[in-house]
């Protein structure tokens, strides 16, 4: 990576809405006062390189004292003896003041230290930041990669532990940066008001973030406009532990869905109901780029001070959906208002490519309206796979012969998506650079910042009894992953032939959104296809968000047919693990006589060949370390976050993924397993981690 000149370096600036710090000679600053009152939200570094790294605060008007530029202060020493850096910012209350400034010209694989200093002498808080090893240099990396924090439905101490457990490690093995993998904030904002109790899924709300405005939609509220979502990411780093978390290392981030709207896909936000939203997408644009410091691009010549919103207007996407939405020209302008894919080269080692899975996404072909009539008869959280391979893939399935009609619970209905295109995650812009990136890539291993998971978690429901039968007739397989790539298998199939066809090796996804830890490898298909993967997969558990199990034991009741697929047990064991990963047989065995071993006899091993581990019931965070030979990456899961204490960890898992050579498969092999929840999660697992025997 070459050394980049100042004028270039001061054109990113510009396009990323950053003012540039250069190294100069820097005279001992006067005596100043840490105040942290006057920076509520604290201090944060984003996106480091070898020679720079982007520095944030915010520094509101506080007991009548007004701000208008601040300095930032980076030094090599926590006490500022030794500065290197010092540049200024003005701030306003059109960017909320906000204060970005990249900072360039610094040394490779170093730690720097930093603060923001007011006119008035008053001081923020110290944050501590790393660059990047230079990109030849074959530094072993370790980082940290997150997801889901809702402070809204209970805590970020995820934080907290990991904050705790990075001081307890030596220098060389502690974290170097967090990937952030999206839903950094919630925009549907339950008041405890609004509930029985102030209770949702069992948890108690906790009331503080609020919205100047917002819209209420049954039981929850959801933005209007640029000043609610400014108040949602205040309030989010407020927190004390998501703050020190920031302090503590640079964060690397994408949004996914809860930045902008629940369910939405481009500029439609879906809550009631499907709503053309171009202005809310622009507005929350706008809140994501003041708040996360990101090395990202806004269209055209940017005011270097802060975001340029395009002017907009909420018009309809007309049309089969999948065929024109992406050139209504207010979507344009929208979800092109700011582009946050990128890619980030931490030494010889790592290349993290990040993508943005939301804003160039069709419909979710499942939640269309004309997939309806398939959504009748299945078990809760689950869709057919195989129809949605089929409306997925529209026109260009089987080679460009689509079925007339699709068959689904002993039905014939007529295929409402023959005509149509296939459906798209990326769009074709982002797609073709990301391949570009991916095959062009000389690092020894791949990342992909992927914020929706690739591999599939499904059941094999048609070995359901017929006792148990819901109002269709079931058979095969069926997904609870529509909302991530399970629901876009075509492009899924596209992306990974084009990774096997390029030969590439050590290709690995790191995902969030799910809610659950999982592990495996991706293949295009899985049984009654074949089963080649081409990739491994990380996923991690919500930071705080309730998982699928929580969700279950309040949505599926304990009379229903079906739940000892979901929870067992006075203590609602979460047997969805089992079902996922062991068929529904041995869900169902486990639950008649709770012997483990006769459970194991009836497992299915086509349901999750792609899969070493699957916990729909996890929290926390998870480390990677990264050697030329191999990677670890360890799960990291405590209890359900209901309150602001320090987690004990329920478990940790460690899985490796030794280095492939193109043409070799990827695997993913377990190295340790060792917690008091194991054996309640897992069918396979006893007490101490060891692994039960089966027979097949």
């Amino acid at each position: 990576m070459p050394m980049q000149n100042r004028r270039e370096l001061m054109k990113m600036a510009a396009a990323m809405g950053a003012t540039l710090a250069w190294p100069a000679p820097v005279r001992a600053a006067d005596a100043g006062v840490e105040d942290r009152s006057a920076y509520p939200q604290g201090v944060a570094s984003g996106d480091p390189t070898c020679d720079s790294i982007l520095l944030w605060t915010r520094r509101p008007p506080t007991a009548g004292r007004k701000a208008s530029r601040l300095t930032v202060e980076v030094a090599e020493t926590s006490d500022f003896d030794n500065m290197v850096v010092s540049g200024s910012h003005a701030i306003d209350a059109d960017g909320d003041w906000t204060c970005r400034i990249l900072v360039t010209g610094l040394h490779s694989d170093r730690t720097y230290w930093y603060r923001f200093r007011d006119e008035h002498g008053r001081l923020s808080r110290t944050g501590r930041t790393f660059t990047a090893p230079s990109p030849d240099a074959e530094r072993e990396a370790c980082f940290a990669f997150v997801s889901c924090q809702n402070v809204n439905m209970g805590y970020a101490t995820t934080f907290l532990r990991m904050i705790a457990e990075d001081r307890a490690r030596p220098a060389h093995e502690q974290l170097r940066f967090v990937l952030h993998l999206g839903d950094f904030i919630y925009e549907m904002l339950f008041y405890p008001e609004d509930l029985p109790g102030g209770m949702l899924q069992g948890r108690p709300m906790r009331g503080h973030v609020r919205m100047p405005e917002g819209e209420k939609i049954g039981v929850y509220h959801v933005p209007r406009g640029v000043d609610d979502y400014r108040a949602i990411y205040r309030a989010y780093l407020e927190d004390p532990d998501i703050q020190d978390a920031r302090a503590r290392w640079p964060f690397i981030c994408v949004w996914d869905n809860h930045e902008f709207s629940n369910r939405g896909w481009q500029s439609v936000a879906v809550y009631d109901r499907a709503r053309a939203a171009q202005r809310l997408r622009v507005a929350a644009n706008q809140a994501w780029f003041e708040y996360v410091p990101a090395r990202v691009s806004q269209p055209g010549e940017a005011d270097p001070m802060r975001f340029r919103a395009p002017a907009v207007a909420d018009v309809p996407l007309a049309g089969p959906i999948r065929d024109s939405a992406a050139r209504e020209p207010n979507n344009q302008r929208a979800i092109h208002s700011l582009r946050i894919y990128r890619d980030v080269r931490w030494g010889a080692l790592l290349h993290l490519l990040l993508t943005d899975t939301r804003s160039f996404r069709t419909q979710p072909v499942y939640e269309a309206d004309f997939a309806a009539p398939f959504r009748r008869g299945m078990p809760p959280y689950f869709a057919p796979q195989k129809v949605v391979e089929i409306l997925d893939a529209g026109k260009s399935f089987a080679g460009g012969n689509p079925p007339a009609e699709i068959v689904h619970g002993g039905m014939a209905i007529p295929n409402p998506a023959a005509r149509m295109e296939a459906g798209t995650m990326l769009g074709e812009e982002q797609k073709r650079w990301f391949l570009d990136r991916l095959r062009g890539s000389t690092a020894r291993w791949k990342f992909w910042g992927n914020s929706v998971a690739m591999t599939d978690i499904r059941a094999d429901v048609g070995n359901l009894p017929a006792s148990m039968a819901t109002s269709a007739k079931l058979d095969g397989f069926a997904i609870t992953n529509t909302h991530d790539w399970g629901g876009y298998p075509t492009e899924r199939a596209e992306i990974l032939g084009a990774a096997r066809a390029a030969g590439v090796s050590n290709f690995v996804s790191l995902a969030g959104d799910r809610h659950a830890f999982c592990a495996g490898t991706v293949s295009a298909s899985l049984c009654p296809g074949e089963f080649a993967p081409v990739a491994a997969e990380f996923v991690v558990g919500s930071i705080g968000t309730p998982t699928l199990a929580e969700a279950a034991a309040h949505a599926v009741p304990d009379d229903h047919p079906l739940r000892p697929l979901y929870l067992q047990g006075d203590d609602a064991a979460p047997a969805i693990n089992m079902t996922v990963t062991h068929g529904v047989a041995a869900s169902l065995q486990l639950a008649e006589d709770g012997d483990r071993s006769a459970a194991l006899a009836l497992r299915n091993p086509d349901v999750a060949p792609h899969l070493a581990f699957a916990d729909m019931a996890g929290h926390g965070f998870a480390t990677v370390r990264v050697t030329a030979s191999a990677i670890d990456v360890e799960f990291i899961c405590v209890p359900a976050p209901i309150t602001d204490a320090d987690p004990d960890p329920l478990y940790r898992v460690t899985h490796r993924v030794a280095a492939w050579a193109p043409g070799e498969r990827p695997g993913v092999e377990r190295l340790v397993a060792d917690g008091p929840a194991l054996a309640a999660r897992f069918l396979d697992l006893d007490p101490t981690g060891r692994e039960q025997s089966t027979s097949n």
